[in-house]
């Protein structure tokens, strides 16, 4: 069984890896929320981006995988993909522009 900051890490690292970003840019996720679900062995983990609004919620489960089917929320979509992205490394930003417009 893995315990919640295990969870919280491997959440981040999950988002890594998935759209395959440097470990530079690793200091701009940061987790908002993360609870375990009780009686059972998993947890919700809520990673964000510093300073903005848009989230991933992740599930991670005892072995330590996460759940691919995550879910992302944002205040932006479609036509505002590229709100407050200016400030972010590149790879950040087109992370969040794709999300934002709901291309998976």
């Amino acid at each position: 069984m893995i315990s919640l900051q295990d969870a919280e890490k491997l959440a981040i690292d999950f988002l890594m890896n998935e759209w395959e970003l440097s470990e530079s840019e690793r200091d701009w996720f940061l987790v908002v929320k993360s609870r375990s679900i009780p009686d059972s062995w998993w947890y919700i983990v809520e990673v964000a981006i510093k300073d903005l609004p848009d989230k991933w919620v992740i599930q991670v489960y005892e072995d330590g995988e996460c759940d691919p089917c995550y879910t992302f929320t944002s205040p932006f979509y479609k036509s505002n993909t590229t709100i407050q992205l200016t400030q972010l490394p590149q790879g950040i930003a087109e992370v969040l522009k794709e999300e934002r417009s709901g291309y998976l």
